[in-house]
């Protein structure tokens, strides 16, 4: 469930407005403010929280929020695109970006750790060039996530339909009631521990279709530091480079 209230700000974010999006989740335990890198702003609530908290909320963390759009910005400023690096901490891959120039469409071919991205860069290509980078990201990391959550799955014993990649602003990962869970592709950009842990989130999901004790057990039997690693997922949306939402 989505809903808009209006930001007590002076002025007003990038997208031209003083709201953000309320977002509601069986998930959370306490409300949690996001800022994208494009200035957004979600609050995530738990259910039944009333909208007059959620207001008091936000105005009590307003000078943070200002600050922190302010971090953003100049983040997204300082880190030009295309990036001479990319690092998939999750994957334990850290690949050097190559432009190699040439004509024609934008490519990427791989070599060892090194990603040539061949074809006419310029400004009007750029987000061609973003697009063709994405496409490598997403290919490359779901051959590696599929590996890992089969060899997860096989250790304890869990049996899941498929396996589905998402680039998403809010969401690390889901399972639906048949067995087929999503992730988030940013999710290589997280410590291989952390990548873990979301994997058995997900799968445990597969039978518990929800957040019961029961549930936790079994995360915690996988899993025995899970909150500590669930606090760092809760905050690895800043290890995500810009350019992957820019």
């Amino acid at each position: 469930m989505r809903d808009q209230i209006v930001l007590p700000l002076e002025e007003p974010t990038a997208s031209g407005g003083r709201s953000l999006t309320v977002r509601r989740s069986v998930r959370v335990r306490r409300l949690a403010l996001r800022v994208h890198l494009d200035e957004r702003i979600d609050v995530v609530v738990p259910r039944g929280v009333l909208m007059s908290s959620i207001k008091a909320f936000v105005t009590r963390h307003q000078d943070w929020l200002v600050r922190k759009r302010t971090v953003r910005t100049a983040r997204v400023v300082t880190e030009p695109f295309p990036p001479a690096e990319i690092p998939l901490s999750g994957l334990q891959e850290r690949y050097r970006v190559h432009l190699a120039g040439g004509r024609g469409r934008l490519r990427v071919e791989r070599r060892g750790v090194v990603l040539s991205l061949r074809g006419a860069l310029n400004e009007a290509t750029i987000s061609s060039a973003r697009r063709t980078l994405l496409t490598w990201l997403t290919t490359h990391s779901r051959e590696a996530l599929e590996v890992r959550l089969q060899q997860i799955a096989f250790r304890w014993g869990f049996k899941y339909h498929s396996l589905q990649l998402r680039r998403q602003r809010t969401r690390w990962g889901s399972c639906s009631s048949r067995g087929v869970i999503s992730l988030n592709v940013c999710a290589v950009f997280q410590e291989p521990e952390v990548l873990d842990y979301l994997l058995v989130h997900e799968l445990v999901h597969t039978r518990y279709m929800n957040h019961s004790a029961a549930y936790w057990g079994a995360v915690a039997e996988m899993c025995p530091d899970w909150k500590r690693l669930d606090r760092e997922l809760s905050q690895g949306w800043k290890r995500i480079p810009p350019w992957v939402f820019a």
